[in-house]
């Protein structure tokens, strides 16, 4: 697949999706935006790729919505008109949403300014770090508009109601230090170190590790962050085990530990995951 605003590859078991407007900052477009959702559909349809790295190119990481449009640039608040109520749904929320579904673990490496669209995009990313150069701003408030790409779902979860209410209301520009000190980051890194941080974690994703299973795992762990109580987590933990545990993948698992060598978990993302969550309502736009 031919790609104009991100750049895609695939060395070994790790994918790379890189946002490539370095000339514009990686603003984010339209066609990103639908860009990066293909990529993830090619991302969950490949069984060789076990993790996902998204990073930008240039100096930035992503500067924002492209504002290119001036005054009017979010006059028209979305990019996808819902059929069934006839609302414009938030460019930022298809790809979050895409991101949250993904089949394969994403690391962010943000490597410079991530404002705007540009860090709530990370959001979702199981794994966030960041460049010594990198710079984070929740600046809508700024703009005149509020947090998208359901940033009022995923940041509190992430770095708390208070760190996230104090960064959303100012709109102030975070320094990687910050980021990091409110968990918004795991790591900050000189530039060069940035990317081999990222794919030595998702190298260690990779390796020893059932496909299924990590999908699974990266599935129950986000959507039991909605759970009402921990017994929503037994019913889908006893399912999923049940599953796993007669299957071919638990069996080489237990294994190669008591033969001493390393496992060949034979059962692939794309022969498709137990249904462990027959109670998930799947949320529609209307």
């Amino acid at each position: 697949m031919n790609f104009n605003e991100i750049q895609y590859s695939v060395d070994g078991p790790v994918a790379t999706i890189t946002l490539h407007r370095p000339d514009k900052m990686n603003a984010f477009t339209n066609t990103m935006l639908k860009e990066i959702i293909a990529a993830f559909d090619l991302t969950d349809a490949d069984d060789s790729v076990r993790a996902v790295i998204v990073t930008g190119s240039g100096k930035a990481f992503c500067a924002g919505a492209d504002l290119s449009g001036g005054g009017e640039t979010f006059a028209k608040g979305g990019s996808d008109v819902s059929a069934r109520s006839g609302v414009v749904r938030d460019g930022g929320g298809l790809v979050t949403l895409r991101i949250f579904e993904s089949k394969k673990p994403v690391i962010g490496a943000i490597n410079g300014a991530a404002v705007g669209v540009g860090v709530t995009m990370t959001l979702p990313m199981d794994i966030r770090l960041a460049s010594e150069h990198a710079k984070f701003g929740f600046v809508f408030a700024k703009r005149g508009i509020v947090p998208e790409a359901a940033s009022s779902w995923f940041l509190p979860r992430i770095v708390g109601i208070s760190q996230a209410a104090e960064w959303c209301y100012t709109g102030r520009i975070l320094t990687a230090r910050e980021a990091l000190d409110g968990r918004l980051v795991r790591s900050v890194h000189a530039a060069d170190d940035l990317l081999p941080a990222a794919r030595a974690i998702a190298m260690e994703i990779a390796s020893g590790t059932a496909p299924v299973s990590v999908a699974l795992t990266r599935q129950m762990l986000w959507r039991m962050l909605g759970a009402d109580h921990p017994m929503e987590a037994h019913r889908v933990d006893s399912r999923a085990i049940n599953s796993r545990g007669a299957s071919d993948d638990a069996r080489e698992g237990v294994l190669s530990f008591l033969e001493k060598r390393p496992a060949e978990f034979p059962v692939k993302v794309s022969d498709g995951l137990p249904d462990v969550f027959p109670d998930w309502e799947n949320p529609s736009f209307s």
